[in-house]
């Protein structure tokens, strides 16, 4: 059973304004499986806070279904097993590391030993153990949401939400916490991310969906977003052989110190291509399709989107 579900999954905000009512997230459909980190991707104010509030029975649904774990966010036993670290989110400053820990226990009705069991494995996982006994006011924004990412996980969810959880945080601070959601993920916990920073999510997750304005544009693994299928590079001894690409087929983009970079208009092509260089026993050593960011790949999707009316 896949751990998120949505079908059609729709909230449009009432404004009283002449320019009419603000859709927030326009009939989203996607599966999140269980184990897996998930990014969701799109430019500020593409919607991604207000699917994932609508996920959490935050702010309610206009139209369409979303599940947790079977269940819908209007039943709060969607939530028992779910943890969350909202977007710049701001814990009592007079709290320790540890004293976080045990008031977000006692939020979730757990038994005090369980809380001191848990705290102390937790703080050791998003390594903040030698920073249990400080304030939280003494922390770097990195430190603080390392902690908030520990209190996220202090009753043992299947699933943890995280809203930009690296917003703002300086590179050191994002390899931190990069290495954290690898940690959780090994636990077999589901990890749904909501960023826009593109880089961020390509390093860490399994698959990605892409909103904007909100409407989901694109969903697929990191794999599938990231590849050219209609580009390759062919690593090959061709030297001084002249390699020319029917036009129907395609085009011959460069000669490399490898091979060559081909354009082909199908990539079943591909093995035309081949066969013309073995024809002409020339070695082949690899044939690759060309990559792309995650980031080239969003912009793409992006910008196929039409324009909304003003």
């Amino acid at each position: 059973m896949n751990i998120i579900e949505t079908r059609d999954l729709t909230k449009i905000y009432q404004t009283g304004l002449k320019k009419g009512n603000v859709v927030a997230v326009d009939g989203v459909t996607l599966e999140v499986k269980p184990g897996e980190v998930f990014g969701l991707l799109g430019p500020n104010g593409a919607g991604k806070t207000t699917f994932v509030k609508a996920l959490l029975g935050v702010t309610s649904i206009t139209s369409g279904e979303a599940l947790i774990n079977g269940l819908p966010p209007s039943d709060p036993l969607s939530r028992d097993k779910v943890g969350f670290l909202p977007e710049n989110c701001r814990f009592p400053a007079h709290l320790t590391g540890l004293g976080l820990m045990e008031f977000s226990g006692r939020l979730c009705g757990m038994k005090e030993s369980e809380i001191d069991q848990r705290s102390r494995k937790l703080l050791q996982l998003v390594d903040m153990e030698k920073w249990a006994g400080t304030k939280i006011r003494k922390y770097s924004k990195g430190m603080a949401e390392r902690v908030g990412l520990a209190q996220a996980l202090i009753s043992d969810p299947d699933i943890v939400f995280l809203d930009e959880p690296t917003d703002g945080i300086d590179p050191v601070g994002k390899k931190e916490i990069r290495e954290v959601l690898r940690r959780i993920r090994e636990q077999g916990k589901t990890v749904f991310l909501n960023s826009h920073l593109l880089s961020e999510v390509e390093a860490v997750a399994d698959r990605v969906a892409i909103l904007s304005r909100g409407k989901l544009v694109k969903t697929g693994t990191v794999e599938d977003l990231t590849v050219r299928a209609s580009q390759y590079e062919i690593e090959a001894d061709i030297k001084n052989e002249r390699i020319e690409i029917p036009a129907e087929i395609g085009q011959r983009v460069s000669i490399t110190a490898k091979g060559m970079i081909v354009v082909l208009n199908d990539p079943e092509s591909i093995n035309q291509i081949i066969d013309e260089l073995r024809l002409r026993h020339i070695s082949i050593r690899s044939v690759q399709p060309m990559r792309q960011t995650l980031e080239q790949s969003f912009f793409e999707a992006v910008a196929d989107e039409p324009e909304a009316e003003a």
